[in-house]
């Protein structure tokens, strides 16, 4: 199910958005650095799987997608606390890997865009190399999943580009895909 979403888009995803954050949310794909001092043996690097998860020794499976590098940090610190009490445990971003959104459509260089920052609509389509003649301007649109349901938030670069309707220039979020029809 596509929904469409008319009007202001920005107060739709102003509660707990990655956008109103300045943390990094992990995502599948990314790869961790993992040591615990004075524990040679309880150093790795992980790779965070599709489903979100690593496995680390004696700290079990540990979920990483959509938390934050001392979170995950934190879970593998209490995973650790029956064998290891006063654990320090070091968790490091080691590849930002996993945060990508697509730019798809008429668009000079389309494909994937690394979110290693905040990336905006407009930002995504300047880095896909703009828009071919072609395009429709007025009616390019994201689609984004939230609980489980597909939307498209309209995105009319033409109003963007004269500096009017701003908030339609929302950021963007790990597996976004940027049409342009």
């Amino acid at each position: 199910m596509v929904v469409f979403i008319v009007g202001c888009a920005a107060s739709l995803f102003a509660t707990g958005s990655i956008a109103d954050s300045r943390e990094y949310f992990l995502q599948p794909g990314d790869v961790l650095s993992v040591s615990v001092w004075k524990e040679p043996d309880l150093q790795q690097t992980v790779l965070i799987r599709p489903d979100g998860r690593f496995s680390f020794p004696l700290a079990g499976e540990v979920d990483a997608q959509g938390r934050t590098v001392e979170q995950v940090r934190t879970e593998i610190a209490k995973g650790l606390a029956t064998y290891l009490p006063d654990a320090v445990v070091t968790v490091a971003a080691a590849k930002l890997e996993g945060n990508k959104v697509y730019v798809i459509g008429k668009v000079n260089r389309p494909g994937e865009v690394a979110l290693t920052g905040f990336v905006d609509v407009m930002q995504a389509l300047s880095i896909a190399g703009g828009m071919s003649r072609f395009a429709a301007l007025e009616e390019v649109f994201v689609l984004r999943r939230a609980d489980g349901k597909q939307q498209a938030i309209p995105f009319n670069y033409v109003e963007v580009e004269k500096g009017r309707n701003l908030e339609q220039n929302i950021v963007l979020r790990s597996g976004d895909v940027v049409v342009v029809p």
